[in-house]
């Protein structure tokens, strides 16, 4: 999806393939019009403040980011490259016109040759060798037919082809990917949402605890000494506020960015802390992740481009029929056809080099690809660590919330019948304010680290199909 949501995408295929390749392709190929289906469904309601799920801003993004939208004009493309290296066994047409003038004696002649108007006098020695100014306009279509050529075209078309198919590939990883940026861009503005509510408390509780010193102090019940403390912890109250509403802000805009600015006002109705479980083991579809098939093509493509060049290195035959006609006028001049069957054989040591070099790529393709399973492998393992740390962090989060929320309650109730200082309240309300920051951190985590174990497994980022 990438550009950028993130990396590289893909391409789907052409006609030459196997029928199941090609029925796979045309599948694919009605994916974007579902997409802008489902964006015109949603997008008027969205503008309005509708609600949104996560889902839906997936869909959404899918339809309208322009980096996934190069990236499918990108692999369009590449579809026409492999149909046109496929169509290089066919035969060629090339049309020529031309106007001829010249009193060079050896043309002159074969020019009046050629326009049939060869006379008796046309044979006189005068006249051959100092021949006045003769022209003509001529005409020509040749259709050249390749019959052999040392496998460079199949080889080159199955390159081009298997080239298609990584970059149509490629799309498919770059919209997962997409798919869990719009998943992380979502669950974090709701995050930084939450973060601004437990913000907003406790500097509802900050200046509720000034306004009640300043009373007990006019009353002369309390130090001055302690006024200032309160002031001073309503004072970061206010900037942790203004911090957690800037967050807020910046999610959102990121959500926009990704998926349109439609949707910068919308309700996230999507819950952050669901109970999900994380993705079946599923050992073998890790095989089939979209940037390992696009990895395994762009290696199929490199050994492709071996055996074309290596070919390059062999003759070809060919067979050529030509038709022209030359004409001093409209109904005067001659017409002829000219058939060929012809051979060409051209070495040069920059096609041995061309070789080495096409070698040398498709053993780094090759290499490429099992470096990327490699990383696919560590991947999931990560993210499966990653839910098991963030599922006991939320567990214990929750639990520590619940104990802050109790001890600073009993510590406000405490501190306002005078039996402890302002400094056991001050403490109450930092404890509860990073026991909150863990919870709500650990379910981000947690949800988003389901989301990156879909997505190292190739399935569908929070199950939604494209």
């Amino acid at each position: 999806m990438g550009e950028d949501v993130r990396r590289p995408l893909n391409r789907s295929t052409f006609r030459r393939l196997p029928i199941g390749v090609k029925r796979s392709i045309s599948h694919r190929s009605r994916r974007p019009l579902l997409v802008l289906f489902w964006a015109a469904t949603l997008l008027p309601g969205i503008a309005a403040g509708g609600d949104l799920t996560v889902s839906d801003a997936i869909r959404i993004a899918w339809a309208r980011n322009e980096g996934l939208t190069a990236a499918t004009l990108q692999a369009k493309g590449a579809r026409e490259q492999a149909r046109a290296a496929s169509a290089g066994r066919f035969p060629t047409l090339a049309l020529s016109a031309r106007g001829v003038a010249t009193d060079e004696p050896m043309m002159a002649f074969g020019l009046k040759l050629d326009e049939a108007r060869i006379a008796a006098a046309d044979f006189a020695p005068d006249r051959l060798n100092s021949p006045s100014l003769i022209g003509g306009v001529g005409l020509g279509a040749t259709l050249t037919q390749p019959i052999y050529a040392g496998g460079r075209i199949d080889a080159a078309a199955r390159s081009a082809s298997a080239q298609a198919e990584a970059e149509a590939t490629d799309v498919e990883r770059r919209r997962q990917e997409l798919a869990l940026a719009v998943t992380e861009a979502y669950f974090g503005a709701q995050a930084a949402a939450q973060g601004l509510s437990y913000a907003d408390d406790v500097l509802a509780h900050a200046r509720e605890t000034e306004r009640f010193l300043r009373q007990r102090n006019a009353q002369g019940l309390v130090l001055d000494a302690e006024v200032a403390r309160a002031s001073a912890s309503r004072a970061q109250a206010e900037a942790e506020r203004a911090a957690a509403d800037q967050r807020l802000a910046s999610a959102r805009s990121g959500l926009a960015l990704l998926a349109g600015e439609e949707i910068r006002s919308a309700n996230l109705v999507t819950p952050l802390a669901s109970p999900l479980p994380p993705p079946s083991p599923a050992p073998a579809a890790i095989a089939e992740r979209p940037d390992l098939r696009s990895a395994r093509a762009r290696a199929e493509a490199a050994r492709g481009a071996v055996n074309a060049a290596r070919s390059s290195l062999l003759p070809e035959v060919f067979a050529q029929v030509s038709a022209e006609t030359m004409r001093s006028d409209l109904d005067q001049g001659a017409n002829w056809v000219t058939g060929v069957l012809g051979a060409r054989w051209q070495l040069g040591i920059a096609d041995v080099h061309a070789l080495r070099a096409a070698q040398a790529r498709a053993s780094a393709a090759e290499a490429g690809a099992r470096w990327q399973e490699r990383l696919a492998s560590r991947e999931v393992e990560e993210a499966r660590r990653a839910i098991g740390a963030a599922d006991v962090r939320v567990r214990f989060g929750e639990e520590a919330t619940a104990a802050s929320e109790s001890a600073r309650d009993l510590r406000i109730a405490r501190h306002r019948q005078g039996l402890l200082p302002l400094t056991d309240v001050l403490d109450a309300e930092a404890g509860l304010a990073g026991a909150r920051s863990l919870l709500l951190r650990s379910r981000l985590d947690a949800r988003l680290a389901r989301a990156q174990l879909e997505l190292a497994l190739g399935e569908p980022v929070e199950g939604v199909q494209p």
